[in-house]
C-alpha cells in the first residue's frame, strides 16, 4: 500500500510519466467523475436567471465539498488512500461541465419559457374570439306567455 498523496499536481506528474493514453485516461476519469454534478446542481433550483459567476462558485463548492467528503470517507476502505489529484481533478470537471453547459441550457430555456408565455398570451386572445352578442327581445304580454290558469 502507498502513502496518501498530499502534494498536489504529484499524482497527474505520475499519471503523464506512464504515457499519454494511460494519462489521458486516468485525468479523463478524475475529471468526468463528478462532471453530472457541475450541471445537475444549478438546474435543481429551476432558477433561470441567476448571477452566472454565483451559480459558478456555488456549484464548484459544493463539488468540491461532495469530493472531499468522498476522499475522506475513502479512508476507512482498505486499500484506498487520500489523493489531493482526485479532489482537484473532480472539482475542476465539476467547474468545467458548469461552464460548457449551464449557461446555454439556460438562456435556451428562458427563450422557450418566453415563447410558451408569448404563444399563451397569443391563444388566450383568440380563443375568446368576437364577444357574442344577444338581440334584445322585447317582453310579450302576461296573456301570450302564459296560459290562463283554472281553478
Amino acid at each position: 500500500m502507498s502513502a496518501a498523496n498530499l502534494h498536489p499536481f504529484a499524482g497527474i506528474r505520475a499519471d503523464l510519466a506512464l504515457g499519454p493514453t494511460q494519462a489521458a485516461r486516468r485525468i479523463g476519469e478524475g475529471l468526468l467523475l463528478l462532471a453530472p454534478l457541475g450541471v445537475l446542481l444549478p438546474m435543481a433550483a429551476g432558477k433561470l436567471s441567476v448571477s452566472p459567476l454565483g451559480s459558478l462558485a456555488r456549484t464548484v463548492a459544493a463539488g468540491a465539498l461532495l469530493s472531499l467528503g468522498i476522499e475522506l470517507l475513502q479512508t476507512g476502505v482498505p486499500g484506498q488512500i487520500v489523493d489531493v489529484d482526485s479532489l482537484l481533478l473532480n472539482t475542476v470537471g465539476v467547474a468545467l461541465a458548469h461552464v460548457a453547459v449551464v449557461p446555454a441550457a439556460r438562456v435556451r430555456l428562458r427563450r422557450r419559457v418566453e415563447r410558451t408565455r408569448d404563444g399563451a398570451a397569443r391563444r388566450e386572445d383568440a380563443s375568446q374570439g368576437r364577444t357574442p352578442t344577444i338581440t334584445r327581445v322585447g317582453i310579450a304580454p302576461q296573456s301570450d306567455a302564459l296560459p290562463a290558469s283554472r281553478p
